[in-house]
């Protein structure tokens, strides 16, 4: 381990932070503004919960697949810019622009008309539907815009810019609380230390919450729009807006593997949290109430890969392979240590955490339950997001796609539904052991690939 330490090159840590730092800072404050948003629906009851949380997952499917767009045009971007051709970068990020217009339009028509059948495929219980299939209309109108956050998004980090998207996030969610504060409580008093406030409100309850959301993402998406257009290195300003076949083809090269591989583990999440659905209330919010919890004490993960991304992609693009393994050292030492301290962190702060959003004992306590299990996982996983996004960077997205596949759907939607189908009184606890197993395959499949150098074109080169 010692040796292991003296070989890495300490002096790429200031880099890697500045980028990795602001990505963080912009996971935080949304998560933070998740845990408000969740705790101020869960004030009105399990059942609000449960209606808020049960399409959650839908939206993952739908996010991920603009994700894996935002990936395509950051990768290529990136490397675009270790290669120092600018006029390529500007380019492609007029692509990016005719990208988010047809996601966004063809998105927007798919989620709204199917917005009724959304609860029933998720077997949500009947007396939650219609107001679940609300919400849903409502949160995924503004497609377009959350279109414009995404894929944008990949397209300043990208250019190494990181500290853009997140203050745009940070606009986002300060914009979804104070709606929240106003939309989803009636009109009431405030009792201060030093006098009494009287606060308005519309009290829409699930509705408000929703409306908070749908308005917050259209103010994102200009923001964000806005930061592109004016960026001195990449706006699309005088760019021909019609498809660019030498951008585009590199583009989709990687943002396709990528975004079937999207689709395919958001599609598994539908199905897990489909299965999760069908064993009741409890098991429902607990399980909506510990991924919130568990979101938190991934932020060292993603912010990292997004800078893992970005610095393999500008190695790449010069052509500096030594850099790119000195890289990988470093980040992969970092993450593992974030993420023993985030991992026990979770452990020691599951109750408490779950405490925040439910006061009812049965959730709480089967939360707790399933977040302890899954904190011991978390230094495995952190191994996944870096090797992952590395590859992501350099344009390697067919492999993590077979991998993602074979874990989600081999271990964590198989063994759930061995469980349910086995087990005389299936739980939670159960289909949270089958995603733990997942995170395992995944670390072992990531890891024997990434030591065998293949994942990377430079590697390829010196054969």
């Amino acid at each position: 381990m010692k040796k292991y330490l003296k070989n890495i090159k300490w002096g790429l840590l200031p880099t890697v932070v500045s980028l990795a730092l602001p990505t963080m800072l912009e996971q935080l404050m949304h998560t933070a503004v998740q845990y408000v948003d969740t705790a101020m629906v869960g004030s009105l009851g399990t059942q609000a919960s449960a209606a808020v949380g049960s399409t959650s997952t839908v939206g993952w499917l739908v996010g991920s697949s603009l994700s894996a767009l935002g990936v395509g045009f950051l990768s290529y971007i990136a490397r675009s810019m270790g290669a120092g051709d600018q006029e390529k970068c500007r380019r492609a990020s007029a692509q990016a622009v005719l990208a988010v217009l047809v996601a966004g339009i063809l998105f927007t028509v798919l989620t709204l008309s199917l917005s009724p059948l959304v609860p029933v495929l998720m077997q949500v219980d009947p007396d939650i539907r219609d107001l679940a299939a609300t919400y849903f209309f409502i949160v995924y109108t503004p497609m377009l815009f959350r279109a414009a956050s995404i894929i944008f998004g990949g397209v300043l980090r990208g250019a190494g810019d990181t500290k853009t998207p997140m203050r745009v996030g940070i606009l986002v969610n300060v914009v979804n609380v104070v709606l929240n504060f106003l939309l989803i409580y009636p009109t009431r008093t405030l009792t201060l230390p030093w006098f009494e406030l009287l606060v308005p409100g519309a009290g829409l309850g699930v509705i408000g919450a929703a409306l908070a959301s749908a308005v917050s993402f259209v103010v994102g998406g200009i923001a964000i729009t806005v930061a592109v257009f004016k960026h001195p290195v990449i706006s699309p300003r005088g760019q021909k807006l019609r498809p660019d076949k030498e951008i585009l083809r590199p583009c989709l090269k990687v943002a396709m593997p990528n975004m079937a591989q999207r689709f395919a583990t958001s599609l598994g999440y539908v199905v897990f949290a489909s299965m999760i659905n069908s064993l009741g209330d409890i098991s429902t919010a607990a399980h909506g109430f510990a991924n919130t919890v568990e979101s938190a004490f991934y932020i060292p993960g993603f912010g990292m890969q997004a800078a893992a991304a970005t610095l393999a992609g500008n190695c790449v693009g010069a052509r500096d392979r030594e850099k790119l393994k000195d890289l990988g050292k470093l980040m992969l030492i970092c993450e593992v240590l974030l993420m023993i301290l985030s991992g026990g962190l979770l452990f020691l702060l599951a109750r408490p955490m779950m405490c925040i959003f439910s006061s009812d004992p049965e959730v709480i306590s089967l939360g707790t339950t399933v977040l302890r299990m899954v904190a011991l996982s978390e230094p495995f996983y952190g191994v996944t997001i870096i090797t992952e996004g590395m590859m992501q960077g350099v344009g390697n997205t067919k492999t993590p796609f077979f991998f993602n596949v074979i874990g989600m759907w081999g271990m964590r939607i198989f063994g759930t539904f061995l469980c349910l189908w086995l087990l005389p009184n299936p739980t939670l606890v159960a289909a949270w052991g089958c995603m733990i197993a997942h995170n395992l395959a995944l670390f072992c499949m990531f890891s024997v690939y990434y030591k065998k150098g293949k994942w990377s074109p430079l590697h390829r080169e010196v054969q």
